[in-house]
């Protein structure tokens, strides 16, 4: 049985991570929030950081995400700084009151946003275009008589073979999504020295084939 070797930069992690956490959690209890109040304020400023990085992650950059993400990564270095003695806990200011008061509307906003936003490939909603089937083969008609002996099969041209279905038009897309498919084939060249290819840009992109395929085309 091998022996367990602890990983040095998990331990670094998690000790400055319960130092950033009992440091939010005085600040708040410093600011009237006594009891379970102030063990939930640095579990939520946590998640806020975690969600916002997670966006940026697998959306790419953005907006919205980099400015909640540096709101959380302000109220967790401000705790840090604040406990460090350049406040009087025991008489805090009006403002680090109001702060914290304030605090667990900004987180809602903050996540809600960043859970029910749309990115740039979800906001796309191209028309496809639906398949065209070939026309059916002309069916022999008979001319009928007065006499039923007497049936002659009318003279039809002779059949042309099929031919192929017109290929659909390529699907409209927005210059928003060709924006950011550009930013995700450069960071794709510059950190493999090779040009994106259609599968790995519909894969982060997270759109159809025939839409990834549109957008390569305005790529290159």
């Amino acid at each position: 049985m091998g022996r367990i070797r602890p990983d040095p930069v998990l331990v670094q992690a998690v000790i400055a991570g319960a130092l950033s956490f009992a440091h939010l959690h005085d600040l708040a209890a410093a600011a009237g929030q006594d009891g379970w109040k102030a063990w939930a304020y640095p579990i939520s400023v946590d998640l806020l950081l975690v969600a916002a990085w997670r966006r940026l992650r697998n959306d790419g950059p953005s907006r919205l995400a980099w400015c909640w993400f540096l709101i959380a990564l302000v109220a967790s270095l401000g705790a840090n700084v604040a406990t460090a003695g350049f406040l009087d806990l025991r008489h805090p200011p009006a403002w680090l009151r109001l702060g914290i008061a304030g605090w667990p509307a900004l987180a809602f906003l903050g996540g809600t946003l960043l859970a029910h936003t749309r990115n740039a490939a979800e906001t796309a909603d191209p028309v496809m275009p639906a398949d065209v089937a070939p026309a059916p083969a002309p069916v022999p008609t008979a001319e009928l008589s007065d006499d039923p002996a007497e049936l002659e099969v009318t003279d039809l041209p002779a059949a042309e073979p099929p031919t192929e279905p017109p290929r659909p038009a390529p699907a409209p897309v927005p210059a928003a999504l060709v924006a950011h498919a550009r930013k995700v084939a450069d960071e794709h060249h510059a950190r493999t020295g090779e040009q994106i290819d259609t599968d790995t840009l519909r894969a982060r992109l997270g759109v159809p084939p025939q839409l990834a395929d549109s957008i390569a085309a305005q790529l290159t």
